[in-house]
């Protein structure tokens, strides 16, 4: 579902229009987190899942490069988490802001502001909401996730607010995202393969480097990647400081 910039009268800029008016894809064909939207009957085996949403904020100059291709910003960003190696479920993980749906909450764009807030310090006045995915179920955690696309007009000051949920908070330019040495398939000792991105420090993998590399695929700023590039989920992680 396409928005309207929050209501706001703001000009959507031009560079973000590909990731606010097309659904994530996957011309590759690695990419399988974007399949469980459509998999019906693979969340019909669990009961009643329960709803989530997470913030895809992107950040960077209203203007576009033109330049760049797709008009990417020099500046342009993307706001993510590494989530607390304490957590029950994909602890230690990259993610977006977000998580599950609570009483008042005005699901999805509010739970995923409200958590966003909680986790990183942002004032959600500051945030457009500029598209609502479609739900992706996550079997680990049992949630339907609604990824919300937003833009972060007037950033501030993030970072790090509960060490219980987060261990990190972190800008990462779509720069290094694109950049093709930094993007690779990985394969999970159990048998799952998908998209993952090695950027500042961190392996992006799982639910988050699929929906990533879904919005990428559609924005026009990305480049030509090698997907048969099949690397070990835990070598890759190890390279990074980081574990299974």
């Amino acid at each position: 579902m396409r928005l309207e910039a929050n209501g706001s009268g703001n000009r959507l800029p031009e560079w973000l229009r590909g990731v606010a008016e097309h659904d994530p894809a996957d011309p590759t064909g690695v990419n399988p987190v974007l399949r469980r939207s459509a998999m019906k009957s693979f969340a019909a085996t669990v009961s009643r899942p329960r709803q989530a949403s997470v913030l895809v904020l992107f950040g960077g100059s209203p203007e576009s490069d033109p330049r760049a291709q797709g008009g990417l910003p020099d500046d342009a960003d993307v706001l993510l988490t590494q989530r607390a190696a304490t957590l029950r479920t994909h602890s230690g993980q990259v993610a977006f802001p977000g998580g599950g749906v609570e009483p008042g909450d005005d699901f999805p764009i509010g739970t995923a502001l409200r958590e966003a807030q909680e986790e990183t310090g942002l004032d959600p006045a500051s945030v457009e909401p500029i598209a609502v995915l479609p739900k992706i179920f996550v079997p680990p955690s049992r949630f339907d996730v609604t990824p919300i696309v937003a833009y972060w007009r007037t950033p501030g000051e993030v970072g790090v607010v509960s060490e219980t949920e987060a261990s990190r908070v972190a800008r990462v330019p779509i720069a290094e995202l694109i950049d093709p040495a930094n993007r690779f398939v990985v394969r999970h000792p159990l048998g799952y393969m998908g998209p993952a991105f090695a950027v500042d420090g961190m392996l992006v993998w799982g639910f988050t480097a699929g929906v990533l590399a879904g919005l990428l695929a559609v924005s026009g700023w990305e480049n030509e990647w090698d997907h048969h590039d099949v690397r070990d989920l835990q070598a890759s992680l190890a390279a990074v400081g980081m574990t299974l």
